[in-house]
């Protein structure tokens, strides 16, 4: 790409010059250390991307990325004879180097960079030493600008312009940027929660080429997605940015059914915002949902953890929950019925609770913690050596326990074991019966 074809942008980048405690903390001995080598061997090197977005916005970065007029073989060169080492070398194809400074601290570096062909996921690229045109390859204004370490903030596109008018603009036209790469679809609508005041502001040229360029989404895989929708549903306006995903034609591209749950989802965001409650984003699809298999449709497509995916089928299966006299006992009945981690049962419930805006009921549960009382030791005398029905009478006392409001003691649970166990044995003998009788109709119909 030669400087023509680019997008507007500043002949002279250098804006502003730091001088914050944000900026001045980010500076420990191993990071001088990496800059006095680039320095050494006659390299430029800058923070680049989110980091420096965040350092103007007046925030502590969570990670430091640094880009660099160094190729990957020369950063390699330089490290080697300085004796430095170099770990996880999977980076270097895509111009990535990461070297451990005094034994203490990594430091990613890449090396500037323009695409030379892109298929909607991934872009081959080409290393370069001009600043403007890697600035020109990343997807948003506010993530194209690179810092120095006297603090000269380097913003070709005006991304410090639109940090201050809170505005999330693309790197030139959004339907090219978004053609290289599909996912910054999801990318827009994230840093649109994370830097704008109002919910529904974006500029409609950009929602355009968004709904122009949605069929993409298809090439994009799942697990991807649900990186980026699950940080949207995690931040500010995650009710309105996902009705605008949608809006935009999105849905089917997320595993979504057509028919959504809209008023539900926005009962259950607009509570837990009126509440500060702040809800799993697994939570939040389920409240877009109707049943389990749309719950697990969306998870064949997006990918979730079994832990996610769970808690989404937990919620949609128990949130019309029958109310019962004892108004804590459907949510102990859950935990102690559970089959599986007793541990997520409990912050199943407690999610539910929120989710259900139940606060009070929600501060007892967290305070029931009694154990209980029966093993399958306990047991084990009264089942005559089948042992495959301790389960089902482990459950019957459950139940008997339950209807107890949990007080009833361990001493007083075993003299009901006798009759559960005795009728156990009974059920078990009788599908006994029941399958060998089965078996044996079916060898005289095989024989015939």
């Amino acid at each position: 790409m030669n400087n023509e074809k680019l997008p507007p942008h500043r002949s002279n980048p250098i804006i502003k010059t730091l001088d914050t405690p944000e900026f001045k903390s980010i500076f420990n001995q191993e990071l001088n250390d990496l800059v006095a080598l680039f320095k050494k061997y006659n390299y430029e090197i800058r923070i680049a991307g989110g980091a420096v977005r965040d350092i103007v916005s007046g925030m502590n970065p969570k990670d430091l990325d640094f880009a660099t007029t160094a190729t990957p073989d020369q950063m390699k060169e330089m490290f080697t004879k300085e004796e430095i080492r170099m770990i996880n070398t999977n980076g270097e194809r895509h111009g990535t180097v990461t070297s451990r400074i005094n034994d203490k601290e990594n430091f990613e570096v890449t090396t500037l960079r323009i695409d030379v062909a892109t298929d909607g996921r991934h872009a081959d690229v080409e290393f370069t030493t001009d600043w403007l045109l890697d600035s020109s390859r990343r997807d948003l204004t506010i993530n194209s600008m690179f810092l120095d370490f006297d603090g000269n903030i380097y913003d070709y596109f005006y991304g410090y312009d639109d940090l201050l008018k809170k505005r999330v603009a693309f790197v030139g036209e959004p339907a090219q940027r978004i053609t290289e790469d599909y996912l910054r679809i999801f990318r827009y609508f994230r840093f649109y929660g994370r830097i704008s005041e109002t919910p529904d502001n974006h500029d409609e040229p950009t929602i355009q080429a968004i709904k122009d360029n949605v069929n993409g989404l298809e090439r994009i895989s799942g697990e991807r997605i649900w990186s980026e929708w699950s940080k949207i549903l995690a931040g500010n306006f995650h009710k309105e940015l996902t009705k605008k995903i949608i809006e935009c034609g999105c849905g089917k591209y997320m595993g979504l059914p057509q028919k959504l749950n809209l008023q539900h989802f926005d009962e259950v965001c607009e509570r837990a915002q009126k509440n500060n409650i702040k809800l799993k984003p697994a939570s939040l699809v389920a409240a877009l949902l109707h049943t389990q298999e749309e719950v697990m449709n969306a998870f064949a497509r997006l990918k979730f953890t079994n832990y996610d995916r769970n808690l989404a089928v937990f919620i949609v299966s128990n949130r019309d929950i029958a109310l019962d006299k004892n108004p804590l006992k459907p949510y102990q009945s859950l935990v102690l019925k559970t089959i599986g981690k007793t541990s997520d049962a409990r912050e199943y419930c407690c999610e539910l609770l929120k989710y259900k805006g139940s606060f009070d009921l929600l501060e007892e549960f967290e305070k029931w913690n009694v154990q209980f009382p029966i093993n399958g030791k306990m047991v084990m005398p009264y089942v005559n050596q089948n042992h495959k029905i301790i389960g089902d009478i482990i459950q019957s006392l459950k139940d008997v326990w339950l209807d107890s409001d949990c007080k009833m003691s361990a001493e007083e649970l075993k003299t009901y074991i006798p009759n559960i166990a005795t009728k156990a044995l009974s059920e078990w003998e009788e599908k006994r019966e029941k399958l060998q009788k089965l078996r044996q109709n079916q060898k005289k119909k095989n024989s015939k």
